[in-house]
């Protein structure tokens, strides 16, 4: 198996080079036996599809999404604040 920091690189290259993620904003840590995905993008289908290419070019391994989603456009409705 891969060392561990040959793996990070390995999956922020695939983030930075695949044509269906081309994501520079997304940081690659592990932790004991899991490799955690970091970061925000735009939309709930964006982290989806960084997910499971990670998932499908790494099965061996553990992933956990801890992608946020940014909020691109103005709310639709008024926050109340208590």
């Amino acid at each position: 198996m891969t060392n561990q920091i040959d793996l990070e690189a390995e999956i922020q290259r695939l983030l930075t080079e695949h044509d269906r993620v081309a994501e520079q904003g997304i940081t690659v840590h592990r932790r004991d036996n899991v490799v955690v995905l970091g970061g925000e993008v735009e939309s709930v289908q964006r982290r989806d599809e960084i997910c499971r290419q990670i998932g499908s070019h790494f099965p061996e391994i553990e992933i956990t999404c801890d992608i946020g989603i940014t909020r691109a456009q103005a709310p639709s409705e008024v926050e109340e604040i208590s």
